[in-house]
């Protein structure tokens, strides 16, 4: 029998939670865009794993699927990323197309990147402060 999805601590017949679930639903998301599931083998997969209320029920919704490793996930880049340079250089474009004068798409392109980079170079992780007492 394939190995399971979930801690080796807990039961198949444990009964799964909603972010179980979703875990799954990502998990076959990810195997339909790589090509491995067609629209219909997705459509019926994605409704047996939300209606699924044991482990064992979501790893046979998986059970053919290749197991998704860390590197799978930290290969994504966040989508903000590509948004916000696809609007820098819209307004670049938009900027040189009107003659070049005061080079204002340096505010929005600055506030947003403020926000977006650093999401982009960590991962979309965030690290938390401490305070020392």
């Amino acid at each position: 029998m394939p190995t399971s999805t979930f801690p080796s601590t807990t039961s198949e017949s444990t009964r799964a939670a909603d972010a179980d679930r979703e875990r799954i639903v990502e998990r076959l998301h990810a195997a339909a865009v790589e090509g491995r599931l067609n629209a219909d083998e997705l459509e019926a997969r994605l409704e047996a794993a939300l209606s699924a209320s044991t482990y064992l029920e979501l790893d046979q919704v998986v059970a053919d699927l290749p197991a998704q490793t860390a590197a799978m996930g930290s290969a994504r880049r966040p989508p903000q990323l590509g948004a916000f340079a696809a609007t820098s250089i819209l307004l670049l474009a938009i900027w040189a197309l009107t003659g070049m004068g005061y080079f204002w798409p340096v505010w929005p392109i600055l506030g947003w990147g403020l926000f977006v980079v650093p999401g982009a170079l960590t991962g979309g992780r965030v690290r938390a402060c401490r305070r020392s007492a």
